[in-house]
Order: structure tokens, then C-alpha cells, then sequence
């Protein structure tokens, strides 16, 4: 049997878009003989719909899309298609629904499958909207009893995760009814560690089971998360046999009838994972929400130099302005890293000074703050005011403002309600600071891209006179070295002290990380790459009395 892997980029509702990708990759695998393309999970409406599941318009649209694709498999008779899509549960008067696979060819649907375990736990919230399948049969085609299962089915392996969530193993009640071939299809998204674990455990469960497995997942952004598809095919020694590059849309067919060579496992670099899951996060979310270009305020610092690359990389150097704010504050090394970098990308700048605008706010103030001494309140204006003129080239001129800040930043605070943190989307959200210069070593390989002041240089927000960040936060390896361990792993600030880490700074980092909740809340949306990021995996109150 020849089986397709349709690696595809949906759009989350737009059932015309993703139904055209359908018909497309149908007419270009018509002439290799398939049996069966398979595509990913929901992908007729795109992965994750979150609320718009409880729409009734939504539904209807899905449902009229996959009867148009039961039409359209009328072309194609001699090809089945196997689809994730939404089915409604009609045995509820309620809202719920099926998480759906369906196998459909020459007008008919011949088959579905409801997913099993449904994950409510980091970004998912499947329950929320879905009932569980809870019966699993075999398709019969072409030879093969072909087991089908969708993404999180297949995550309970005990063996690998001792803690299971479920009290059910899809592929093992797949194994017992007498499955030959297992297919996986998918909506898993990208962090920095998944595609090794998503390798070990599908090696693992063809191994364990002895026979063929095949996963098929959804690459693409859809706001915060992204998805790297990096689909595999695997016999059944558990030897991989065929896999799909990481972040790119592709098809591939397999032909399980002819001995397939085995293929080594690897994985990229961990700053290169990072800047190509960054550039099509940028591109995804730029495109899916109807903008082509963009602005990014140009320090001469480190963070926005990675954002600016990123940012070209992503949407190509004319579709990236760099707007330059200097203060009285300003070094005029960061205004010559900032052009230098902008000249080295290609992309046009504008340099407006915040000077005056400062002197007109402080003088404004002057009467209220008399008695007062400069104090953060200052600082933090010229950040606003920063904020705003990006804001205002936003608004002028159709820019999205890809905000700069780092995790490492964001996680205690040091940044600007407003000022720095002002922007459609937060590309470094998720990227703690030694990572961004792991970035910019890895962008600058090999040439000089962003200017090696701009790397060596102590690291400055200079708001004040010599400013510092390690005048205010701990040495960034200590720093980052604290956040990983309490936000990615879930330490004690016992075992954190435990690791080495002076008590004083653990406190002090924990402490700012919990009251700093009201900022990130009013943050835009940040690129996940992570195990643990900020935004709809985190769930943490702001009004709350924390106890260290």
C-alpha cells in the first residue's frame, strides 16, 4: 500500500483555505498511485479552535466542508482520505463533540474514529469541548488493519510516563484487536524539547507492538503556539523510515509494499529549533491576522537586534522598518550598533528623538513631583513614550509592532506596562536571556549580522545615567538558571536553594516572578518554545496572597 503524508499548514476557520490545500495535494499525488493520504488532526478547521467549538455557525461550516470533501473524493475514487474534523455528539442535548478522524473516499465515508484521551492540561483544554471516543475498531484496506488514533492517544505508554493521566491505552487496545498498521495523526506543538520525545516514544511503541507506525502532524502558528510537524514513519523493528523536515509544509509518499532504507535520527541545534520555530511563528501569525508588515523599536540592544533578524527572516527585509528612539540617555555606540545592524539587514530606518516629548512630560509633571526625586516613574516614561510612537506607525501605516522583551525580563517585571512591552506580538516572550545570545551567536555563524558591540556590550535599558540590568537582577545565568527550574521544572524554592543558588537571590526572583503576574496579563501574545510559557498554559491569579 502506498500511504501520503499530507504535512500540511491549516488556517483555524477558514474551511475554503484548508479544503483548496485538501484538492491540491489530491491532484499532486493522483499520478504516484496512493491508497491513502492522511492529514492531520482537525485539520478542517484548523488546530486549536478553542471557543469557536461553541458556535453553531462553526459547526455547520465544518460540517458543510467535509460534505463537500465527500464530494470532491468523487474525482479521486481510487484514493482514501483520512481527515481530522469535528463531528457532533448527538447523543447529548449539550454542546459537546467528537474529536474526529474520518476515512472517506468515493463519496463515502467508510470509517470514523473519536479520539479517546482528551488532554486539559499546559495550552490544551480538550474537555472542555470534547467527549471521549471510548470504542476502537480496525479499517480494513488494501491488506492492512490499519489502526487509526489521534495525537494525545497515544501519549499514555507507561513505560515512558509512569504518571499516566488516563486510565486508557489506545494503542494497546489498537494492538489487541489485531492492528497491522497504526496511524497517529496530530496537532502536536512545538517546544524545544518535543521532537526528541515525540521520536523516543514512537520508536518506542513500534518496537513494543512490532508493527509499522505513522504520524502525521499539523505544522504552522496559530497565535501563541506553534507546530513544527516534523512527521515520521516507522516499521515494525521501530527503525525510523521516513521523516518530514521540521516547520515546512510537505508531502510525502511511503510505499509499504518495498523495503525502505532506515534513517538515522537527528535533531537541530537548540538555538536553531529557536530561530525556526521563531521565524514561522512571526510569518503565521503575521499572515493568518492580515498583516505584511512590520515595526520594531531598534536599541542597538541585543533583544531587538534578534527580533529585527527573526523578523526579516521571517517576512523578508522591505516588510521590516526599525524605528530609533534615542534619549539623553542614549549612547551614541547603541545608535551606531542599531544602524549597523539595520544596514546589515537591509532595512529602512526612522530615527525620531524622545528628548523633547521627555522634557514636555516631565515639565507637565513638574508641579505633582516636587517634592519627589527621580525615581522609576521617570525611567518608565520614556518607555511609554517610546510605546506610543511605535504604536502610532502601527496605527498610520498598517505595521504590526513585534514587541522585544525577553522571558528573562518578563518573568520579574523589567519591563514597561505600556512602554517596551506595547505590541501585537511578543516574539522573545518565551526565550530566556542567555538563549537570546545563544541566538545571536547562532545567527551570526557566518557573518557578522548583528554587530559584536551590540553582543559584548553589558546589557543596558538606559533610562538613567551608566545603567545596568545587573545593577537591578542577578547575573543573567543565575537568573535564567533560577527560572528554569521553578517555571519549566516545578522546583521548591527548598530545592532550588538546594542547587546552589543563593537563598536571597532565589527569593528575590520568585518573589518577582509571582507579583509581576498583573504585567504579563496585559502582555501580548509571545511565541511558546517552551515546556512551560507565559499565556494559556499558565494559569496563575493575580490577586492572590503567595506564600514562598
Amino acid at each position: 500500500m502506498k500511504i501520503t503524508l499530507a504535512q500540511l499548514n491549516p488556517t483555524i476557520g477558514d474551511f475554503n483555505g484548508n479544503l483548496k490545500k485538501i484538492h491540491n495535494t489530491l491532484i499532486k499525488v493522483k499520478n504516484v498511485n496512493t491508497d491513502l493520504v492522511i492529514f492531520p488532526e482537525l485539520f478542517i478547521s484548523g488546530y486549536p479552535p478553542g471557543d469557536l467549538l461553541i458556535q453553531n455557525e462553526f459547526i455547520q461550516k465544518n460540517q458543510d466542508a467535509i460534505n463537500t470533501l465527500v464530494k470532491l473524493s468523487a474525482k479521486f475514487p481510487s484514493i482514501a482520505v483520512l481527515i481530522g474534523s469535528v463531528e457532533p455528539y448527538p447523543e447529548s442535548a449539550g454542546n459537546k463533540l467528537y474529536n474526529a478522524a474520518y476515512i472517506i473516499k468515493n463519496s463515502r465515508i467508510l470509517f470514523k474514529y473519536h479520539k479517546s484521551l482528551l488532554p486539559t492540561y499546559d495550552v490544551f483544554d480538550e474537555a472542555r469541548y470534547f467527549q471521549n471516543g471510548s470504542k476502537f475498531n480496525i479499517f480494513k484496506y488494501k491488506g492492512e488493519n490499519i489502526g487509526i488514533c489521534i495525537c494525545e492517544d497515544a501519549w499514555n505508554e507507561p513505560a515512558l510516563f509512569p504518571d499516566a493521566r488516563y486510565s486508557v491505552n489506545p494503542v494497546k487496545q489498537l494492538d489487541l484487536i489485531g492492528a497491522s498498521l497504526i496511524i497517529n495523526i496530530s496537532a502536536s506543538p512545538f517546544t524545544i524539547e518535543k521532537i526528541k520525545i515525540r521520536y523516543e516514544l514512537f520508536t518506542h511503541l513500534s518496537r513494543k507492538y512490532k508493527k509499522p507506525l505513522i504520524l502525521v502532524n499539523q505544522i504552522g502558528g496559530n497565535d501563541e503556539l506553534i507546530f513544527d510537524g516534523t512527521s515520521m514513519a516507522f516499521n515494525n523493528k521501530g527503525e525510523l523510515t521516513q521523516i518530514l523536515p521540521s516547520f515546512k509544509e510537505e508531502i510525502k509518499t511511503v510505499d509499504l509494499n518495498k523495503p525502505s532504507r532506515n534513517i538515522s535520527f537527528s535533531s537541530e541545534s537548540i538555538p536553531e529549533l529557536i530561530h525556526n520555530a521563531l521565524i514561522l511563528g512571526i510569518r503565521d501569525y503575521m499572515k493568518k491576522c492580515g498583516f505584511s508588515q512590520s515595526v520594531i523599536g531598534l536599541s542597538g540592544g541585543i533583544d531587538s537586534a534578534v527580533t529585527a533578524v527573526l523578523a526579516v527572516r521571517a517576512l523578508g527585509k522591505e516588510n521590516v522598518l526599525g524605528l530609533i528612539m534615542p534619549s539623553q540617555y542614549t549612547s551614541q555606540m547603541s545608535i551606531n550598533n542599531a544602524l549597523k545592524l539595520a544596514a546589515n539587514l537591509g532595512i529602512n530606518t526612522r530615527t525620531i528623538s524622545i528628548v523633547d516629548t521627555y522634557e514636555s512630560y516631565i515639565s507637565s509633571l513638574k508641579e505633582f513631583f516636587k517634592n519627589y526625586s527621580e525615581d522609576v516613574t521617570e525611567e518608565n516614561i520614556q518607555a511609554r513614550i517610546r510605546g506610543n510612537l511605535l504604536m502610532a506607525f502601527s496605527n498610520k501605516f498598517n505595521y504590526l509592532t513585534l514587541s522585544t522583551g525577553n522571558k528573562s525580563e518578563l518573568s520579574v517585571g523589567y519591563c514597561t506596562l505600556y512602554g517596551d512591552m506595547s505590541g501585537g506580538l511578543s516574539v522573545l516572550a518565551d526565550v530566556l536571556k542567555t538563549d537570546v545570545y545563544r541566538l545571536a551567536d547562532y545567527i551570526n555563524q557566518d557573518r557578522e549580522i548583528i554587530p559584536e558591540k551590540t553582543i559584548t556590550s553589558p546589557p543596558s535599558a538606559e533610562l538613567k545615567p551608566n545603567q545596568k540590568d545587573q545593577d537591578t537582577l542577578p547575573p543573567y545565568k543565575i537568573l535564567d538558571s533560577v527560572l528554569k527550574q521553578y517555571l519549566h521544572e516545578g522546583k521548591s524554592i527548598q530545592q532550588i536553594i538546594e542547587s546552589g543558588i543563593d537563598p536571597e537571590i532565589a527569593n528575590w526572583v520568585i518573589t518577582s516572578v509571582k507579583k509581576n503576574e498583573y504585567k504579563r496579563r496585559q502582555a501580548p501574545p509571545g511565541l511558546k518554545i517552551s515546556s512551560k510559557a507565559f499565556g494559556t498554559g499558565r494559569r496563575m491569579p493575580i490577586a492572590a496572597h503567595h506564600e514562598i
